[in-house]
């Protein structure tokens, strides 16, 4: 433990048998608190129209995942963006995409027909208007528009332009370093 404090409170005052400290315990208690967010989100859409944002993206050792964001209006008019999951998947073909958000549509509950948008990058296997997942969603509910993510537009113009203005990627590298240092800490967050 690398706290005092919380070391003084868990283990001393714990059961013998009842540490929580072990990871598997601690990846136990994290899915748990996750399964228990989903619920949540879940629960809050209940049965009302959303929208899917779908990302995917290969991790330091080579396993395809893929991020999904739900949107949706909650009951008190307020536009709500919520991370659902991480899917693991094994290959970023459109068939398996689109096999992975059918199961996890199907474990959550959720209906394609309630589907009112969805949202992707550039990558053809996602927007293909013949093939894409785009239009494999499209061709179970006509209602699923699609909007190009125009986050990562503008992230392909930012690393264009960095790329060939140097001054402009030191600029961009130090409000990201000012960025982190006071995201890490209340003090700096309270002094800026």
């Amino acid at each position: 433990m690398k706290s005092e404090e919380i070391e003084k409170v868990a283990l001393e005052n714990a059961p013998e048998n009842q540490k929580l400290t072990s990871p598997n315990i601690q990846k136990d208690i994290v899915c748990c608190a996750a399964t228990e967010t989903r619920k949540a989100i879940i629960n809050d859409i209940g049965d009302e129209y959303f929208t899917i944002l779908v990302d995917e993206s290969r991790d330091v050792s080579a396993k395809e995942h893929m991020a999904v964001v739900l949107r949706y209006v909650d009951k008190y008019g307020h536009v709500i963006e919520c991370f659902l999951r991480v899917l693991h998947v094994n290959d970023t073909s459109v068939a398996t995409l689109k096999a992975a958000i059918d199961s996890m549509f199907a474990t959550h509950e959720l209906s394609i027909s309630k589907l009112r948008g969805q949202g992707y990058d550039w990558a053809s296997n996602m927007r293909s208007q013949f093939n894409g997942l785009k239009s494999l969603i499209l061709n179970e509910n006509i209602s699923a528009f699609y909007v190009h993510c125009f986050a990562q537009q503008l992230q392909l113009v930012l690393i264009a332009i960095a790329k060939n203005h140097p001054k402009i990627d030191v600029v961009f590298t130090v409000v990201a370093n000012i960025c982190n240092i006071v995201g890490a800490s209340a003090k700096c967050r309270d002094i800026l």
